[in-house]
């Protein structure tokens, strides 16, 4: 029932953003650069330094943007941004020398000028409005952009090799990987590229009306109880003051401005992650009567959420003290100093208009960061929440490189074997024991079953075998180009139609719908043969039985070479096991079989038998027998209670 292997590529899904090169070869993300902290300093100072390193993290990846493996447009976009941005600080001169004349005409009631300005305003306009939108384009152009080719670069690291499942069972920072990828990210490469732009266009500006301000102010002189002290550049300097006096204020006042902001995103993150654990686990949580208890967990992190709002609420009240004084403060500031010269007639209207027109422009560009450190502290909580999950991944390429850490080997069987494990132990990312040594040869066809107590790793077993559970020694090799398929006890069902649940990890198109029905009706789910092409919330709608036996209607389309089963069948009872395991055994009489189960009954179904047992340094390896078919055994046993019965009758 299995499609064609070239059908099946045929539909392979392209990648969510294509990372191409200069040849337009796809290639990888660029590799992080690895900085290992100082085994000398004590566990607080680690993470101290661990925190100092998250932004410069952040960089070496995010940069990668403008590299060689970057976006191909990269450059074109920012040099154009930048172009937009120098012709704005133009067209803003323009603006300012016309202010001047204007007011000088008025002054001088020249009607001709007057008229003849007039005109000349209209283009300065439309020039400014035509390259503010250009630049609203570039900008949005590099930001949307950046977003999708780091957010790509994040998803190729974080889905490849289970990291995305081996994330929970490691320790780090690292929570609530979906809202940061999501939410976190896009913040982390939004604010940095409005950053520049209004650094750029800060500097220019300032850079520009500085020697405006200096030619029409001149130096102001004043006299001080008898002397006259000579000011030159006065207007400069008093921009430079205000703007020092604003900017130092704000930075003493939000000082708390990043710690909070990083709060607040992890205090939705959290809240986030409990509504959606209530959707996805609502059937369990209903049967249970559970809904008080849900509700004071929803209630505790929402608690948690408006606290944290309420000191972000505190921070921005603090800083909207020093940004709207400033705003208020600013044009009057330059009329008054102005004043005296204008008086004395050696400023005209238009020279006093234009510097104050400066003078705000100059003390907007110093004082930028007062209106925008607020947005600068989110970035940093979120640069910094993000770069803590690369920083995790990059654990987690380490362990696969090799970093002293215990690491499981994958490779290839050197006989006919379809399945070997070799010196096999399974340890926590700690290096914490949870099997010891084993060894165990499975031959193409054998149906293995893996048994023991509670606790004694027979998953975590099943998952080294499958290839989720990286950490340990010794080395699991296959046959090669066998096709794995895991069964484990909660099946995944995606959102969409039926057909793509049964489909997956295939592509929904891949079989068609009388193969698809045919599979649910070999395992029982006849009923939904009508709602195949039915889209509806099939995880939500389905029983814990059901679930499984759709998982057994994917093994029979995928048609593995090996099939690992994890509790694959603790949801259904005894009789539908047995003809869910009946089922697999004659659909795929050639399956190499590994299951983990405590149900004595699926010895039936099963050649062979490793029992775990719990021991100091890891569970071992106690017994290795072959299995007896019930089946035989029940004849065994009817034949001997007819021959007992069989003398009492002749009595």
């Amino acid at each position: 029932m299995q499609k064609p292997a070239a059908k099946r590529e045929k539909s392979k899904k392209p990648p969510i953003v294509e990372i191409v090169g200069e040849a337009g070869e796809e290639v990888a993300p660029p590799p992080p650069e690895l900085v290992e902290p100082d085994p000398e300093l004590s566990p607080e100072e680690a993470e101290q330094a661990r925190k100092d390193y998250l932004l410069t993290r952040f960089w070496i990846s995010a940069r990668g943007f403008w590299g060689r493996n970057g976006d191909r447009l990269a450059w074109l976009y920012s040099i154009g941004l930048g172009v937009l941005i120098v012709l704005t600080v133009g067209f803003q001169y323009g603006i300012n020398v016309w202010n001047r004349a204007i007011f000088d005409a008025i002054e001088k009631r020249e009607a001709s000028t007057v008229f003849h300005l007039t005109a000349v305003f209209f283009p300065l306009t439309i020039g400014s409005i035509v390259l503010g939108v250009a630049q609203v384009f570039a900008r949005m152009g590099i930001q949307r952009r950046w977003r999708a080719w780091l957010t790509a670069s994040v998803l190729t690291r974080w889905l490849g090799n289970g990291r995305y499942y081996q994330l929970n069972l490691v320790s780090g920072d690292h929570k609530n990987p979906e809202y940061r990828i999501a939410e976190d990210l896009r913040v982390a490469t939004d604010s940095p590229v409005d950053f520049l732009a209004g650094v750029t266009s800060a500097l220019l500006s300032a850079a520009t009306f500085i020697v405006v301000l200096w030619t029409i102010g001149g130096a102001l002189t004043v006299t001080l109880a008898g002397s006259s002290v000579t000011i030159p550049g006065f207007l400069v300097i008093a921009a430079m003051l205000y703007a020092g006096i604003a900017s130092g204020s704000i930075l003493v006042i939000g000082r708390q401005f990043v710690q909070v902001s990083e709060d607040k995103n992890q205090a939705e993150a959290d809240f986030r992650y409990t509504l959606t654990r209530v959707r996805e686990n609502g059937e369990s949580i209903a049967l249970l009567g559970g809904e008080d208890e849900e509700r004071d967990g929803i209630d505790r992190n929402f608690t948690n959420v408006l606290r944290q709002w309420a000191r972000l609420a505190g921070q921005h009240m603090r800083t909207t003290l020093v940004s709207q004084g400033s705003s208020l403060v600013a044009p009057v500031v330059p009329l008054l100093l102005c004043a005296p010269k204008f008086l004395d007639g050696s400023m005209t209207l238009g020279q006093v208009m234009q510097a104050a027109s400066a003078f705000t422009i100059v003390q907007s560009a110093f004082g930028w960061l007062v209106d925008n450190y607020p947005r600068l502290a989110d970035w940093n909580a979120c640069a910094r929440r993000i770069a803590s999950l690369m920083m995790s991944l990059d654990g987690l390429e380490r362990a696969e490189q090799g970093d002293g850490l215990g690491r499981i080997k994958r490779g290839e069987t050197s006989n006919n074997a379809m399945l070997e494990l070799t010196d096999l132990s399974v340890t926590l990312d700690d290096g914490t024991a949870v099997v010891g040594e084993t060894e165990v040869v499975v031959e193409p066809g054998e149906r293995l079953l893996v048994a023991g107590e509670s606790g004694t790793g027979k998953s975590t077993l099943v998952r080294a075998i499958a290839g989720l559970w990286p950490w340990g020694g010794g080395s699991v090799n296959f046959r090669p180009d066998r096709r794995l398929f895991m069964l484990p006890q909660r099946p995944y069902v995606p959102s969409g139609s039926l057909r793509r649940a049964v489909a997956y990890p295939g592509a929904e198109d891949d079989w068609t719908v009388e193969e698809i029905g045919e599979a649910l009706h070999k395992v029982g789910l006849d009923h939904l043969k009508e709602k195949i092409e039915e889209e509806a919330p099939w995880d939500q709608t389905l029983s814990g039985g059901e679930k499984q036996r759709l998982a057994f209607a994917r093994l029979l389309l995928h048609n593995p070479d090996i099939v690992v089963l994890d509790e694959a069948t603790s949801a259904l009872d005894e009789k539908s096991q047995d003809k869910m395991m009946k089922m697999v055994t004659d659909e795929l009489p050639k399956a190499t079989i590994v299951s983990v189960a405590h149900r004595v009954e699926l010895e039936a179904f099963h050649s062979r038998k490793i029992v775990l047992e719990r021991r100091k340094g890891g569970a071992k390896l106690v017994s290795d027998i072959d299995l007896i078919p019930r089946k035989g055994k029940r004849k065994l046993l009817g034949r001997f209670l007819r021959q007992r019965k069989a003398p009492k009758k002749a009595a």
